[in-house]
């Protein structure tokens, strides 16, 4: 079999790959909290048929050597966490992360997760939850005589009761990550730590690396949907020619083998 097909092959693979992952950043372009996907390839090892500066001939060394490619591969995918837009809505209990950080949560199986989305509501024990129903952590518990509830951008939560009384109820803490490309998503507009994030480590908002917190608004997507429909055609047009490598080897072969005969 002609090398070129093989070598065609993985690249229409790669191209498969890639439209996947823009495919997944259109879909979530409205997803609360959603980070753009990319992912990253690798060529694969060379075939060497000859060094550099093996010997030519006795007095000659090359400069060149031959090495033939073997075609790509997807190493993996990472999530791009840029900040998203800013979605308002004017709720004391929506919030947005403006910078580094992310919100924890408790996940059903007692373990923490980790999300950039702040929509945050009071469940049917009071406790403050995420959409999905997910305990905030650390816990925080809004009183029945409570007529408001703000969040301040140090992340602290007050409200305001039924007598006028201004009531502090908890602090928010933010967990940043030395690698946030190494978290395990887990979708639900949630994160895993993994070896490769590293530990989480905690921190008041505002205070060193973890961002601030904008009360009112929550963080949307942060895909650009330009960006992703010029990768798109990119990647259509690099599947074709890797599509007419593929037909081009193969004609080849035909011919060497109506030649052999």
């Amino acid at each position: 079999m002609n090398q070129a097909m093989l070598i065609s092959k993985t690249g229409m693979q790669a191209q498969d790959a890639r439209l996947q992952a823009i495919a997944n950043n259109l879909a979530n372009v409205k997803t609360p909290g959603f980070k753009q996907d990319r992912v990253v390839f690798e060529d694969l090892a060379y075939r060497v048929e000859r060094m550099p500066g093996d010997k030519v001939n006795a007095d000659t060394d090359s400069p060149l050597g031959i090495q033939l490619g073997n075609g790509t591969r997807l190493v993996g995918t990472s999530k791009v966490f840029t900040q998203g837009s800013s979605e308002i809505t004017g709720s004391g209990l929506d919030v947005l992360i403006e910078g580094q950080g992310f919100f924890q949560v408790e996940m059903p199986n007692g373990e923490t997760g980790y999300s950039r989305v702040g929509k945050f509501m009071p469940n049917a024990e009071r406790r403050l939850v995420t959409q999905q129903g997910l305990p905030v952590l650390p816990e925080i518990t809004i009183p029945d005589n409570v007529i408001n509830t703000t969040i301040g951008a140090n992340g602290q939560v007050t409200a305001v009761d039924d007598g006028g009384n201004t009531v502090e109820l908890g602090q928010l803490q933010l967990a940043n990550f030395a690698n946030p490309a190494g978290l395990l998503a887990l979708g639900d507009n949630l994160f895993q730590e993994t070896v490769a994030s590293g530990a989480a480590v905690e921190g008041e908002p505002g205070i060193g690396v973890f961002g601030k917190l904008k009360s009112g608004m929550f963080e949307g997507s942060n895909v650009q949907v330009v960006e992703e429909m010029v990768d798109m055609l990119a990647t259509q047009r690099a599947y074709e020619m890797n599509t007419k490598v593929l037909s081009a080897a193969d004609d080849m072969q035909k011919q060497l083998a109506q030649a052999a005969r």
